[in-house]
């Protein structure tokens, strides 16, 4: 951490059963399920980048069964199988309607795709944290955001937070053109959206050869990347050996590990 990028926390930890309110298929991959319930309150989210914990149902059933917190962590009664559970991006909360935005990528069969997938209003789920948040004071002189899909609400949500005429390039792997978002911001955006098709996610050098190609302006940046584990060692690595600013910051995270099971 630095003086202009610091840690917020520990919030509260609570854990919420919620209700899904909506659905809507942002793209052929991404679904945004808006959840909401009275047990949102108090909900505290700093960081584009928070993860929140899913829990969801075990199949066939209407709601997960969520541990208590006790003095050394979680407690599950007594036989209790625990619930599936996934680290996810809190997209928007509206504290005043008592909502929160989750968007799920949808590949795979693992248990956040599928119960995504199948999701309707009424059907219930837990969610625990964001335990802290990273928050950035938006004063470098320049943005690099890159990704694929599981990194598109952290970098759509950051961008709605940057300051108005900074420069900032957007570097997005997805499968094709049908998986393009639209992103608003009030910086200076030059989005670069690279499609992978017909290649498996975590499969390409698509993100390490733009990146290559890719003049960094001097001053102070802020770069922020979230991909497949061993895509995101690769960009660590090409970053390590550009002439940055002392004074810049770099994150790149493998929010995914391509091979494991049950990843998403």
């Amino acid at each position: 951490m630095t003086d202009r990028v610091t840690r917020s926390g520990p919030h509260p930890v609570k854990l919420r059963l919620l209700e899904v309110k909506r659905t809507a298929d942002l793209t052929p991959h991404l679904r945004r399920i808006t959840l909401g319930g009275a047990a949102l309150d108090g909900f505290t989210s700093l960081g584009a980048d928070d993860h929140v914990k899913v829990f969801f149902p075990a199949p066939g059933e209407h709601q997960p069964v969520l541990p208590t917190l006790g003095p050394n962590g979680p407690i599950l009664p007594e036989g209790v199988t625990p619930p599936a559970r996934r680290d996810y991006t809190p997209r928007a909360y509206r504290p005043e309607l008592s909502e929160l935005d989750i968007d799920f990528v949808l590949h795979g069969d693992g248990p956040g795709s599928t119960w995504a997938a199948q999701a309707r209003p009424g059907d219930l789920v837990g969610v625990g944290g964001p335990r802290s948040s990273t928050v950035v004071r938006y004063d470098f002189d320049w943005y690099l955001l890159l990704g694929d899909e599981s990194a598109l609400p952290a970098i759509a949500r950051r961008l709605e937070e940057l300051p108005a005429g900074v420069p900032v390039t957007v570097l997005l792997e997805v499968n094709d053109a049908y998986d393009e978002l639209p992103l608003t911001s009030a910086a200076t955006m030059d989005v670069r959206w690279l499609h992978r098709a017909p290649h498996e996610p975590g499969m390409t050098t698509l993100l390490r050869d733009a990146l290559a190609n890719l003049p960094l302006p001097s001053g102070d940046g802020f770069v922020w990347g979230g991909t497949e584990s061993n895509v995101a060692h690769a960009l660590r690595e090409h970053l390590e050996g550009r002439s940055l600013s002392p004074h810049s910051f770099i994150r790149v995270t493998g929010y995914w590990k391509r091979g494991t099971a049950g990843q998403e």
